[in-house]
């Protein structure tokens, strides 16, 4: 990953890159996601819809979910399906890196209005689900599914954070225990999206708080929000043992060892996971300004791992604090 080589080349020894305890992608894949990730077990948190029935049967609270279209056959029931909804995102099941989702804020006339501001006629969203449908945006190209969901209501608390989209919280569980975290937030570049790659901010968390520790985009360190223009200092996530405890859960849900967990924080309907990844990015190094490496090392360490959730997340705050 090329934000990853850029990061590690800013370390001028070995030595240096030894302390700062960086998690390279090789390593990650050796060392963590195939030893602690059962091959069996991916398809779950590869497709979301499967992820989403999943969480529900296990009684997590997801994003609800308006509709489904499977077959190209189906697109012909989507305006009768979206005629009820003012704003929803429309998802490939099986898409990656936030490819494929579009997100409607709402309504002008006849058009569709995007988190920018810019509008599309019922055609352009016609023409998104059949390439989702054909597999545009999914892993391998495969055929795909597209889900449509109801537009999260952002907690307010992050009004002066995000540009129009809505902020999510990306946690590193490993044996569930939760080891690192970043807020990543929308901005005009983004296209609404909390998508790093796309030009979302990424605001690395203190695990024992939920405290913003320093933000990044595009990998390099900023202070305000390019839109917003809003200091990042004060910045502070509620609900913070709440979503621990919920990322603590994905364990014994999934079986998965290895999982970044992305969640959000809905006005109403307070912490929703909305997704899982069995091959989580090594972005958050950069958003937190330290390595992940050793955290994974001192929970390997442990004799007996297997310990209540609330006992994990209590390790977890006291030993991986960054304040």
């Amino acid at each position: 990953m090329e934000v990853i080589r850029r990061f590690i080349d800013s370390f001028a020894k070995p030595r240096q890159l030894r302390e700062a305890g960086i998690l390279s992608m090789n390593s990650r894949n050796l060392d963590y996601v195939i030893k602690y990730n059962p091959r069996k077990l991916l398809p779950q948190v590869d497709n979301k819809l499967t992820t989403k029935q999943m969480a529900q049967q296990a009684g997590v609270a997801v994003p609800e979910l308006l509709g489904v279209v499977s077959y190209q056959s189906e697109i012909k029931n989507l305006s009768q399906l979206l005629a009820a909804h003012e704003h929803f995102v429309i998802k490939p099941a099986q898409g990656s890196g936030g490819k494929g989702i579009l997100v409607i804020t709402g309504r002008d006339g006849d058009r569709y209005v995007k988190a920018s501001g810019d509008t599309l006629e019922f055609e352009d969203i016609n023409r998104h689900v059949s390439n989702i449908l054909g597999g545009l945006y999914s892993l391998g190209g495969k055929s795909d599914v597209a889900m449509i969901e109801g537009l999260i209501q952002a907690d307010p608390v992050f009004n002066d954070y995000s540009f129009e989209g809505v902020p999510d919280i990306r946690m590193i569980v490993f044996r569930g225990f939760p080891v690192m975290a970043m807020l990543r937030l929308a901005t005009r570049a983004s296209d609404g999206k909390a998508n790093l790659h796309q030009g979302a901010v990424g605001v690395g968390l203190d695990i024992a708080t939920g405290k913003s520790l320093r933000a990044v985009q595009f990998d390099t360190p900023i202070k305000l929000h390019p839109d917003t223009q809003h200091s990042f200092e004060s910045l502070q996530v509620p609900h913070w043992d709440r979503l621990l405890e919920l990322t603590a859960a994905c364990y014994g849900m999934t079986g998965l060892g290895y999982l970044g967990v992305d969640m959000v924080l809905d006005k109403h309907l307070g912490p929703l996971i909305l997704e899982l990844n069995a091959r989580p990015g090594l972005a958050i190094q950069i958003a937190n300004g330290c390595g992940i490496h050793p955290r994974l090392q001192k929970i390997e360490a442990m004799p007996d791992w297997n310990i209540p959730i609330s006992e994990k997340v209590t390790f977890s705050k006291q030993y991986f604090t960054s304040q």
